[in-house]
């Protein structure tokens, strides 16, 4: 930031959440975590859908997902509202969203198979030695019906969008993963979280997983 603070966008590749409650997040996530051991099984997936109605959504984008080309050909989601708060104090509710100046590429199945499993990594750092990856900054403007508490809740499709920022991605940076901490609550003056629970969850969540890394190297 200007100031020389840190605020952390967090974003992901669907505009959707699969849960709004941090019991729900907890679940899911532990029938994803068996899921891994083998064939996904349908009998505990169906309980978990009648369980958790309002993950449909979510679970049913993730299924159709198509492998992006590039991470630089994908458009990134906020899921979580925010307040943005003026100089009179009145607030208005936004969704971030960062949109590729390469236009959006994805892959077919048998394509993707012909790619090694790192190729995301591969491609954007021979990409990015061509020359600077950008990305327009818009904010989604909250309308009266528009929840600002439930990330598995589309907002209605004719919100307004305005673009904020731009940003440009130069060079790749050296970092230890463990060592790094992302928190979508860490924002700068003048912004506010929502009510989301899932939001303030990942807070204190993601405190844990930092101290765990930080604690195991």
């Amino acid at each position: 930031m200007p100031n020389g603070k840190v605020s952390d966008l967090i974003t992901v590749t669907i505009p959707l959440f699969f849960a709004k409650t941090p019991q729900a997040f907890v679940d899911i996530a532990g029938f994803f975590q068996s899921a891994k051991e083998g064939f996904p099984n349908l009998k505990e997936l169906a309980k978990i859908l009648w369980k958790y109605p309002e993950s449909k959504a979510s679970l049913q984008m993730l299924k159709e997902m198509r492998s992006p080309a590039s991470f630089s050909t994908c458009q990134y989601y906020s899921i979580h509202a925010f307040y943005f708060i003026n100089k009179e104090g009145r607030r208005q509710a936004i969704k971030y969203e960062w949109v590729p100046d390469a236009g959006l590429s994805m892959l077919e199945k048998r394509e993707v198979a012909e790619h090694s499993p790192e190729y995301l990594e591969e491609e954007m750092e021979k990409r990015l030695k061509e020359g600077p990856v950008g990305f327009k900054l818009n904010i989604q403007i909250g309308g009266e019906n528009d929840p600002t508490d439930d990330p598995t809740t589309a907002w209605s499709e004719d919100k307004q969008v305005i673009t904020i920022g731009h940003l440009m991605i130069s060079k790749k940076l050296e970092v230890c993963k463990d060592t790094l901490l992302f928190d979508p609550t860490n924002i700068p003056e003048g912004i506010e979280c929502s009510e989301d629970r899932i939001l303030h969850f990942r807070h204190s969540a993601y405190a844990v997983s930092y101290e765990r890394r930080i604690n195991n190297q």
